[in-house]
C-alpha cells in the first residue's frame, strides 16, 4: 500500500536515510522503532507527502486513504469535541455543520420571516445527512471519545477549553473514526490513561487496515504489531513478529555479526602479520603480493552498532523508620467534588505501592497530600521518622530554568559535588560528552524528564513518590529506570499507566474507587490475576 524505494534524505550535513527501502502491505500492523533522532518523524512526513526524499521515491497505491496522527495537533476551538472528531469524516462533516447552522437559524427570532425556506432547506440537508449515515456517525464518534476517556459533558463542550493532552485525544479520535485504509500513528499512547490505552489497543487490534506506529509503551506495541521496521544509521530493517520477537532477533543478529567481525579481524591480523614478516624477502615476493591483492578485495565486516546503554545505580539511601507515611481520617474535596471521605492508609518501609484508579479518582491528589504540596480538608497526614522524600510531579519539568545548561542545572543543585561525579550522573541519564552543554530551553519532554530524575536521584531519598514518571520516556530510558529502581532499597509510592513498569516494580496495589480504597497484597501482576482486569475502569 505504501512503498519506500531506495530513499535518501539529508538534514543539513546530517544523513538521515541512505538508499533505504521498506514496504507497508495490506493488513500489516507495523511498529516503527529506532533511537531518538533516527528519523521516525521524518519518515511519517515523507509518507504523508509533507516532505520529499532527496533521492528515491515514496509510492502510495492509487485510491488508498491515509490518516496521520502526530503530536502536533494544531489549533482547535469553536466546535464541540464530537463535531471536531466528525470533522475528519469527509462530506458528512460538512453536512453536519450546515445542519447545526440551520438549527440555530430556526431558533432565531430575527430570521422568523425566512422560516419556511429554512425549514425546506433543513429537510433537504437532513435527508442528505441520513443518506450519508450521519446519525450513526454521531453515535460512533461518541463511542470513540468515550473509549478515549471523555465524559458526555466534555464531548459536547467547546474543544478550545480542553488541555493539550485532551486535544491530542480529539485528534486521535478523528483518525480512528475515519478508519482510513492506512493509519500512521506517531506516539498515539502518549497522554492516555491505562483504561484509554487498553481500549485503543483493542480498537487497533480489530482494525482491518494497514497500521504503522511508534510508541514508547512496549506492552501496547507488543499486543498490536505483527512486524517491526527499525531505523538505525540511515537504513531500514524489517523483522516479522511482535516487539519481543524483534528484540530477540536483534540480539541474535548482533551476536552473529560480532562473531563474524571477530573471525575476520583474526584472519586479517594473520594475513598482515605474514605480509610484514616476509615483505623484505625476495623468495616470498609473489606470495606477499598475492596476499596484499587478496586483502584489498575483501569486503570488510562492520562491527554491530553499539547503542549507548544508559545505566544508573542508586547510592545506598539512609534507612527510614518502619512507618513511612500514615493518613488518618483524611477528607479532600475540590468544590462540590468529594475525592476522599475518612481515608486511612499506612505505608511501611520497603513497600512499593502502585496506585490504580480511573480518571478523577484522586491518584495524583493522594501523592500531593503525602508530598505536602496540598493539604487535607480534615484528618492528618504524617511522614515517619528519618524519611527523606523525593517527589516527581507530573509537571516537574516546568521548574527547570531554561537559561541554564544541563550541567549548570546539576552544579546549582549539587554545589559540593565534583565535576566527574556530575558528568557520570549526566551520562547515566543519557547526556554524554557535549550534550551536557545543551540549554534546558531546547530539551525535549523526554530529556527534561531524564534531567529531573537525575536531580532527584543523585542524593538518594529513601521514599520515592512518583506521578507518571515514565511519561515522555523512550523504551531504553524506561528500561534503565526499571533496572535502577528494581535495585533501590527504599520505599516507593507511584502512579503509572505503563504496565511493564507497574508489573516490574510494584509489590502492593492501592485501588481508589467511588466506594473508597481497596488494597491488594502482591504487585500489579497479582492484581490482574485476582481481579481479571488490567485497570479498574474496565468492564
Amino acid at each position: 500500500m505504501i512503498r519506500l524505494d531506495n530513499i535518501s534524505k539529508h538534514n543539513g550535513q546530517r544523513v538521515i536515510f541512505i538508499e533505504a527501502s521498506a514496504a507497508l502491505q495490506k493488513g500489516e500492523k507495523v511498529g516503527l522503532v529506532g533511537p531518538n533522532g533516527a528519523g521516525k518523524s521524518t519518515l511519517f512526513r515523507m509518507m504523508t507527502k509533507q516532505e520529499e526524499p532527496d533521492e528515491g521515491q515514496v509510492l502510495v497505491d492509487r485510491g488508498v486513504s491515509v490518516g496521520f496522527f502526530s503530536q502536533d495537533v494544531g489549533e482547535m476551538s469553536g466546535r464541540s469535541a464530537v463535531a471536531e472528531v466528525m470533522n475528519g469524516a469527509g462530506a458528512v462533516s460538512e453536512v453536519a455543520a450546515e445542519l447545526a447552522v440551520l438549527e440555530a437559524a430556526m431558533a432565531d427570532p430575527e430570521q422568523y420571516d425566512q422560516l419556511e425556506s429554512i425549514l425546506e432547506r433543513f429537510g433537504e440537508v437532513q435527508a442528505r445527512f441520513e443518506e450519508l449515515g450521519g446519525y450513526a456517525l454521531d453515535g460512533k464518534a461518541r463511542e470513540v471519545l468515550h473509549g478515549l476517556g471523555f465524559s458526555q459533558a466534555m464531548m459536547d463542550g467547546d474543544v478550545g477549553n480542553l488541555s493539550g493532552g485532551w486535544k491530542m485525544r480529539v485528534a486521535l479520535g478523528r483518525i480512528l473514526l475515519m478508519r482510513p485504509d492506512v493509519m500512521l500513528l506517531d506516539e498515539p499512547s502518549n497522554h492516555l490513561d491505562l483504561e484509554s490505552l487498553i481500549w485503543l489497543e483493542q480498537f487497533l487490534s480489530g482494525y482491518d487496515g494497514a497500521l504503522l506506529m511508534t510508541s514508547h509503551d512496549r506492552a501496547f506495541m507488543n499486543r498490536i504489531i505483527n512486524k517491526v521496521i527499525e531505523i538505525d544509521g540511515g537504513t531500514l530493517t524489517s523483522y516479522s513478529g511482535d516487539y519481543e520477537f524483534y528484540e530477540q532477533q536483534r540480539a541474535i543478529s548482533e551476536k552473529q555479526q560480532q562473531a563474524q567481525f571477530e573471525r575476520q579481524q583474526a584472519m586479517l591480523a594473520k594475513e598482515v602479520s605474514f605480509i610484514e614478516r616476509f615483505k623484505a624477502r625476495a623468495s616470498h615476493a609473489a606470495q606477499v603480493q598475492s596476499r596484499v591483492k587478496k586483502l584489498d578485495k575483501i569486503d570488510r565486516v562492520e562491527p554491530p552498532k553499539r547503542r549507548q546503554a544508559m545505566s544508573f545505580e542508586f547510592p545506598p539511601a539512609p534507612r527510614s523508620g518502619d512507618v513511612v507515611a500514615s493518613l488518618q481520617g483524611v477528607d479532600k474535596s475540590y468544590g462540590s467534588k468529594v475525592i476522599y471521605k475518612g481515608l486511612d492508609l499506612l505505608i511501611r518501609r520497603g513497600e512499593r505501592c502502585c496506585i490504580m484508579g480511573v480518571n478523577g479518582a484522586g491518584k495524583s491528589t493522594l501523592l500531593k497530600l503525602i508530598a505536602g504540596t496540598t493539604q487535607p480538608d480534615a484528618g492528618t497526614v504524617t511522614i515517619g521518622s528519618n524519611v527523606k522524600m523525593g517527589y516527581f510531579a507530573q509537571h516537574a519539568m516546568d521548574v527547570l530554568d531554561g537559561s541554564l545548561t544541563i550541567f549548570e542545572t546539576l552544579e546549582r543543585a549539587f554545589p559540593l559535588a565534583n565535576q566527574g561525579a556530575l558528568r557520570s550522573l549526566a551520562g547515566g541519564f543519557g547526556f554524554s560528552g557535549d550534550e551536557v552543554e545543551k540549554s534546558c530551553r531546547v530539551l525535549s519532554g523526554g530529556e527534561k524528564a531524564r534531567l529531573v530524575m537525575a536531580l532527584m536521584l543523585f542524593d538518594p531519598p529513601n521514599f520515592l513518590v512518583l506521578d507518571e514518571p515514565t511519561n515522555h520516556l523512550d523504551i531504553g530510558t524506561k528500561e534503565m529506570l526499571i533496572k535502577a529502581l528494581a535495585n533501590y532499597e527504599g520505599t516507593m509510592l507511584f502512579v503509572s499507566h505503563d504496565r511493564h513498569f507497574l508489573a516490574a516494580l510494584s509489590n502492593r496495589v492501592l485501588e481508589l474507587s467511588a466506594d473508597g480504597l481497596h488494597q491488594y497484597g502482591g504487585g500489579y501482576t497479582e492484581y490482574v490475576a485476582r481481579t481479571g482486569q488490567e485497570a479498574p475502569g474496565l468492564h
